[in-house]
């Protein structure tokens, strides 16, 4: 991913180290530049918040900070259907008739 714009770190290798950013893994020279990208570049901002989000999600929910991999698979999924304005399941959908959208048993 890139937003189009030039950074002194480049957006995909911001991603690629997003989790370690999160857990505090990173040494505090990478950690400084990761965090002057993010405050440079929002849509790195928003994949920031949204990783953010659902490890506290996770925490909350199963009292550990990593999600099973299909658990999170399904849940950033939803997340991108919402956001391209598709329907989701037991959302009802409007048109000549009134139904409810089951998602696939792929998802």
């Amino acid at each position: 991913m890139s937003c189009g714009n030039h950074h002194e770190t480049p957006c995909g290798e911001v991603l690629d180290h997003l989790y370690e950013y999160l857990d505090n893994e990173m040494g505090e020279g990478d950690c400084a530049k990761l965090k002057q990208h993010l405050d440079e570049c929002a849509p790195c901002l928003d994949k920031y918040g949204l990783e953010q989000a659902i490890k506290a999600l996770v925490k909350r929910s199963c009292g550990c900070d990593t999600a099973p991999a299909d658990l999170r698979g399904k849940v950033l999924a939803r997340i991108e259907r919402i956001r391209a304005g598709l329907p989701v399941e037991g959302e009802l959908v409007t048109g000549d008739a009134a139904v409810f959208v089951a998602e696939s048993a792929s998802e």
